[in-house]
């Protein structure tokens, strides 16, 4: 899997605030072995960047 470079340009909210969730969510799935890992190449940014940009996954900017 390739990081989604396409939804990254297409995204229209803070670059910093999304590519900072995908970072923390590549570490939630390294911390967890989630074995979806295993069916993506182990490439585990582009996986939490994709979660992200798909809204499979969502994040929340706390106070």
């Amino acid at each position: 899997m390739v990081f989604p470079l396409e939804e990254l340009v297409k995204f229209k909210g803070n670059v910093y605030e999304i590519t900072s969730a995908a970072s923390r969510r590549a570490f939630q799935l390294s911390m967890l072995k989630d074995p979806i890992i295993e069916q993506h190449d182990d490439k585990i940014v582009s996986l939490g960047a994709r979660q992200l940009f798909t809204e499979e996954v969502r994040y929340q900017i706390g106070d």
